[in-house]
């Protein structure tokens, strides 16, 4: 069975969502992911962005660019063979539905 690069890379895209979460500030709750096949069978990572309320409210667009750009800077996700997908959430939506995942 085949396994993207991006498996063996987790070290390295767990020092980059740190070091995102450093630079866009107290905006970012957490960053969660997991490595998996998407909808068409192709490998990829699914970003699980949690934001401040006041972030999700106000902020949504330029701080999502923030973040998405972020990590296509400090990840090379072409070359760890996964495609990138993020899905944001605001810290209250997360109480809300409590999703584990998410936590």
């Amino acid at each position: 069975m085949y396994l993207p690069a991006a498996v063996t890379k987790q070290a390295e895209i767990d020092a980059a969502i740190a070091r995102l979460q450093q630079s866009v500030g107290p905006d970012v709750v957490r960053i969660r992911y997991e490595i998996g096949e998407d909808w068409s069978g192709q490998w990829a990572i699914f970003f699980r962005i949690v934001l401040t309320d006041d972030a999700a409210r106000h902020r949504l667009r330029d701080v999502a660019t923030k973040v998405v750009w972020g990590l296509a800077q400090q990840l090379d996700f072409p070359g760890m063979g996964v495609f990138p997908y993020h899905n944001f959430r605001s810290l209250s939506e997360q109480e809300m539905l409590r999703e584990p995942a998410w936590a």
